[in-house]
């Protein structure tokens, strides 16, 4: 990838056939991260030559695990990755992007104004604030905390059969096994570690997938509804 004037990537040629007719969409969110994103210091400048392949891409192919018209909440959601990437591909997901810092959330909202995205909101707030007030069918999370840690936030948002996807290094399997029985203490669930994008990234991206397997222990919490009304087709894909 090579850089144009500050503020200005340019996407490799894989990025076509992975992001389609989304293309230039996914454009001006990459020349936002390396304008504002790295003056505000939500990216690195360092990021910026490989901001295609290895951030935008590789979150890219998360979507091929999310359902259908689901609720996602991205945790610790920072610059946004994974959760804006989601919501320019998949209009038919309802994203929130949860931030605790207000210059982050300054920042997202920013981009979901710039970008017109209206299946997206931005919420700030720590997930461990959110119990009673969040229930989703998706949880994601890139770069945010260990495994365990990230379970103890991220699960009691999930409703029963919803599922936390975890972008993870080459430890994941190693840090799954130490962060089992920490999350099955949390919820009921059981977790598996699945390379997806094979073909359209390289390498793969590595998701931890923990899914919940139990209301247990949750009864009292209020459960947000799934939008309705949402689009059935994904925004450049072609069919």
């Amino acid at each position: 990838m090579t850089s144009g004037a500050e503020g200005k990537v340019t996407p490799p040629e894989q990025a076509q056939h992975l992001f389609g007719d989304a293309l230039p969409l996914v454009g001006r969110y990459a020349d936002l991260l390396a304008g504002a994103g790295v003056e505000r210091g939500l990216i690195g400048p360092r990021e910026v030559p490989r901001l295609w392949e290895r951030h935008l891409m590789n979150c890219a192919v998360v979507e091929e695990l999310i359902p259908e018209g689901a609720t996602v909440v991205d945790i610790g959601s920072g610059a946004g990755l994974p959760g804006v990437i989601l919501g320019i591909l998949r209009p038919d997901l309802s994203v929130t992007l949860l931030e605790p810092l207000l210059r982050r959330t300054v920042f997202l909202r920013e981009c979901i104004e710039h970008l017109e995205l209206p299946n997206v909101e931005v919420r700030r707030g720590r997930a461990e604030d959110m119990r009673s007030e969040i229930r989703a069918d998706v949880v994601t999370a890139r770069a945010v905390a260990p495994l365990a840690r990230l379970g103890s936030w991220a699960l009691p948002l999930l409703r029963k059969g919803g599922s936390l996807l975890a972008l993870k290094g080459e430890q994941a399997e190693s840090e799954l096994e130490e962060a089992r029985g920490d999350l099955s203490a949390q919820r009921p669930c059981v977790a598996d570690v699945i390379r997806v994008g094979r073909g359209k990234v390289e390498p793969a991206t590595t998701v931890v997938r923990v899914t919940v397997t139990s209301e247990s222990g949750h009864s009292g919490a209020s459960k947000a509804r799934r939008s309705s009304g949402g689009s059935k087709k994904k925004r450049g894909r072609k069919r």
